[in-house]
């Protein structure tokens, strides 16, 4: 598997978490819970965007070697 390969299903497992986080915060009422639940969602989206801008900048380098 490549990197690339390996880092969009790291991407996908990710935001299928965050789908889940988001699933549980239209349940809960609970206070703590809502906290623990944004903070996961909060840490997800940072991961994600890191790994986001990773594919970006490989792609423009990819693009100017073309």
């Amino acid at each position: 598997m490549s990197q690339r390969e390996s880092n969009l299903l790291w991407l996908k497992d990710m935001l299928e978490h965050l789908q889940s986080c988001q699933q549980q915060l239209e349940w809960t009422e609970d206070v703590e819970a809502t906290r623990l639940l944004t903070e996961t969602m909060l840490r997800d989206l940072s991961c994600c965007r890191r790994l986001c801008e990773s594919l970006h900048r490989r792609s423009h380098l990819q693009h100017a070697l073309v």
